[in-house]
């Protein structure tokens, strides 16, 4: 083999390579995003499912599992803000400590915590074996930020209530692809390999970016009350 010979193949070997991660990183983009088309979906279905009912339900983002679930309450839940689990009954060990950390500080009787149950609406059967509906193939959570919690979670369940007459949380969750590494900080990820599902609390409409937006806190009355509205899904 001569030397022009050897330096055609690395030549060959070498388009082919980019081809490669070019494609991949064409369906992992792809897959990015419909994986906000389907947190966004979810989050107009819990919205239709607690008006339609009468009940609070909440979206469940596991972040072990990567997946979403929809559950619905079994009484009135009274939002606790500052609470992991933003006033219902614990579903993990974590939680259960964090509810009694946070029962210890409050004084005098405590009304009973509502429990949540996996409920069925449209793409969404527990009864099937199916706990919730999955992220697209390497696809996972970045961090989830809700009006209850005072820090965005990042590890273990986060949780997005929806409340019957048309109302939720303001919430951002931010998706990326599972092939970076999992134990980057989210400030340190590309700005295209991440999308955003921002949430209006009065409509429950998502509005899907491209990149890291924080959820934006209310700095006054006219924000609270969500006077302005983003548009979106």
């Amino acid at each position: 083999m001569t030397l022009v010979e050897l330096l055609f193949v690395v030549g060959i070997v070498a388009v082919l390579t980019v081809g490669a991660t070019y494609g991949f990183s064409a369906i992992t983009t792809a897959r990015l995003r419909r994986g906000a088309v389907m947190i966004a979906s979810a989050a107009r279905i819990a919205y239709a499912h607690a008006n339609a009912t009468g009940k609070t339900v909440r979206l469940v983002f596991d972040f072990d599992r990567k997946l979403v679930a929809l559950e619905e309450a079994s009484a009135i839940l009274a939002m606790q803000r500052g609470d992991r689990t933003g006033g219902a009954q614990a579903a993990t060990e974590t939680e259960r400590k964090a509810v009694e950390e946070a029962d210890k500080i409050m004084k005098g009787p405590q009304k009973p915590r509502p429990a949540f149950r996996p409920t069925k609406a449209f793409g969404f059967n527990a009864d099937a074996g199916k706990p919730g509906r999955e992220l697209p193939s390497g696809i996972r959570f970045v961090q989830v930020e809700t009006g209850h919690d005072d820090l965005p979670s990042t590890s273990q369940r986060a949780y997005l209530y929806f409340w019957p007459g048309g109302q939720t949380e303001r919430a951002s969750i931010q998706l990326t692809k599972s092939r970076l590494d999992p134990t980057e900080k989210a400030e340190r990820l590309d700005e295209r390999d991440v999308m955003t599902i921002l949430i209006a609390p009065l409509t429950g409409k998502a509005d899907i970016r491209l990149g890291r937006f924080s959820m934006p806190r209310p700095r006054d009355d006219r924000e609270e009350s969500e006077r302005v509205d983003s548009g979106g899904f």
